[in-house]
């Protein structure tokens, strides 16, 4: 039986939207896809969750990537607010699992400078009964740790519990741990999985 939910936070209980935050500072279509092949769309930005480098070093790691733009590159990133927003399902979602006997938990490869700049998008943590933000631990999912780390947090049985992400991979990695793993394309598909797991949402 099903008693934790698990809920990546980007795409799932927000929008991260790097195109349209792109597009809001002012750049041109071209421009914003030079940027992104220079930051968002590279392996880069696993070092950005991760938490390790400071800002200055990610920054000048981008610009490595394409330096004829570090002007824009900079102007780009120097404040991200806007970048991950709210989904107005997120508190009432939260709240109806929680009604139904389920404890909700947040697991998440999220940036210091984000979570610092987006917390109006994140209201609805104060809801959950915990998680973990990766660069609070210097590991990003897929990486087994960071799952094993809320587990033994929270005291967790991988057996009673379901991730929820948008990514495969990182529903892939929850599933060797042997958690459920729900895949997330929308609200609507995410809850008749969980129900089918016996979750009441």
């Amino acid at each position: 039986m099903i008693h934790n939910v698990i809920f990546d936070i980007g795409n799932v209980l927000t929008d991260f939207r790097w195109k349209g935050f792109l597009e809001d500072k002012g750049f041109d279509k071209e421009m914003v896809a030079r940027i992104a092949r220079a930051s968002v769309l590279t392996p880069l930005w696993n070092e950005v969750d991760r938490g390790v480098w400071d800002v200055e070093k990610l920054l000048q790691e981008f610009v490595k990537m394409d330096p004829e733009i570090e002007a824009e590159i900079r102007r780009a990133y120097d404040n991200v607010h806007g970048i991950v927003t709210k989904r107005d399902y997120a508190i009432p979602w939260i709240q109806e699992l929680k009604a139904g006997g389920c404890k909700v938990y947040y697991l998440s490869n999220f940036a210091y400078k984000t979570y610092m700049e987006c917390r109006d998008a994140l209201d609805f943590l104060p809801y959950t009964d915990g998680g973990i933000l990766s660069y609070q631990e210097k590991v990003v999912k897929p990486d087994p740790e960071i799952y094993r780390r809320l587990l033994d947090r929270y005291s967790l049985k991988p057996e009673e519990s379901v991730f929820i992400d948008d990514t495969k991979a990182n529903v892939e990695a929850a599933e060797a741990l042997g958690l459920h793993g729900i895949c997330f394309q929308t609200r609507e598909q995410a809850v008749e999985e969980l129900r089918a797991l016996g979750v009441q949402n």
